[in-house]
C-alpha cells in the first residue's frame, strides 16, 4: 500500500480558501488517493513549515496572502513568471526535496479568456488598446500574461497614479507599451479599447462600488472583472446589460490551479462547468 498524495495551500488566514473544494472535486474526479490540505501558517512560521513539506510528504502547496512574496525567496528555484511578478503562489517539492516556485496567476488569466474569446487572445487583440484598472499584485499578473500575448498597448489605471507608475517601471517590457491613465479620466481610456480589465476589489463583496462610465466602451469589447465574490460584479452586470461580453474572476482561480495540480497528482485537469458548480457551492 502506497501512502496518499498530499498537498495543501498555505495562507493566514487559510480557513476562507476555496482551493481545497477545488482540488478535492479533482482528485475524487479523477479518482487519485492523495488530499489537499487547508494549511494555516503564520508568517514567522513559513519558513519551517515550507522547509518540512518534504519531510511531511508533501508533494508541494500553494502559497495565498501573506506568502507570496516572502515565498519568492524560499524556494531553491523560481521561474521567470514568478520572478516578473515579484511573488510566488505554487510549489511543487523535486524528488531532491528541492522547493520549485512558480507563479500561475498569469496562466489562470489567460486561460479564463481563453474560455470565452478563444484565439483572440492570441492574436494580440487585434492590435486594439486594453484598459487595465488597478496596479497591485493582480495587475502585474494581468499586465505579464498581456505582455506575453503580444498586447502593445495598454492603459495602466489606478487611483494612486505613482503605484502605476512603478508597475510600468519595474515590469520589463511593461514600460514600452503603457500609457499611465490618472483615475479621474478612467471613463476616457475606455474608448477603442478590445478589453477591459478590473484588478481592483472595488465592486468586491464588503468594499466600495466601482463607479465608471462604459459609454465610451466599443460594443465589441470583452470586460473582465477578477473579482469572483460576487460572482457578477456591478461591473459585469452593467457591461452585459449593454451588450459587452463579460469574462468573470471564478475560470481565474480555478485555471491556475491546474499547473499545481499537474506537478502535485500527475494529471492535467479539466475546467468544466461541473468544477464550477461544485466551487460555487461552497461560495
Amino acid at each position: 500500500m502506497t501512502d496518499i498524495l498530499r498537498a495543501g495551500v498555505m495562507g493566514w488566514p487559510v480557513s476562507h480558501s476555496l482551493s481545497p473544494r477545488l482540488h478535492g472535486h479533482w482528485l475524487a474526479r479523477y479518482k487519485i488517493d492523495g488530499s489537499y490540505e487547508a494549511l494555516a501558517v503564520e508568517p514567522a512560521g513559513l519558513v519551517e513549515a515550507l522547509s518540512r513539506l518534504a519531510e511531511k510528504g508533501f508533494q508541494g502547496v500553494n502559497l495565498t496572502v501573506p506568502h507570496k512574496e516572502a515565498a519568492l525567496a524560499l524556494a531553491d528555484t523560481v521561474d521567470d513568471t514568478a520572478r516578473r511578478i515579484g511573488a510566488v503562489n505554487t510549489i511543487v517539492v523535486g524528488k531532491d526535496g528541492e522547493l520549485a516556485g512558480s507563479n500561475t496567476d498569469a496562466f489562470g488569466f489567460i486561460e479564463n479568456l481563453r474560455d470565452h474569446v478563444g484565439g483572440q487572445v492570441a492574436a494580440g487583440w487585434s492590435g486594439r488598446p486594453v484598459t487595465v484598472l488597478g496596479a497591485g499584485g493582480a495587475a502585474r499578473a494581468v499586465c505579464t500574461a498581456l505582455l506575453d500575448c503580444g498586447v502593445a498597448d495598454i492603459r495602466l489605471v489606478n487611483r494612486t497614479a505613482e503605484r502605476a507608475v512603478s508597475l510600468a517601471e519595474q515590469l520589463p517590457g511593461l514600460g514600452q507599451c503603457t500609457t499611465i491613465v490618472p483615475w479621474r479620466d478612467r471613463a476616457e481610456a475606455l474608448d477603442g479599447a478590445r478589453l477591459l480589465v478590473n484588478t481592483t476589489i472595488l465592486g468586491m463583496t464588503g468594499q466600495e462600488p466601482l463607479e465608471l462610465d462604459l459609454a465610451d466602451l466599443p460594443i465589441d469589447a470583452a470586460v473582465n472583472d477578477i473579482v469572483y465574490a460576487p460572482l457578477e460584479t456591478a461591473l459585469l452586470a452593467q457591461a452585459r446589460q449593454r451588450g459587452n461580453q463579460v469574462v468573470d474572476g471564478l475560470g481565474m482561480l480555478l485555471h491556475q490551479a491546474r499547473p499545481g495540480f499537474r506537478g502535485w497528482f500527475g494529471v492535467d485537469p479539466t475546467v468544466d462547468d461541473e468544477l464550477r458548480q461544485a466551487v460555487l457551492a461552497g461560495m
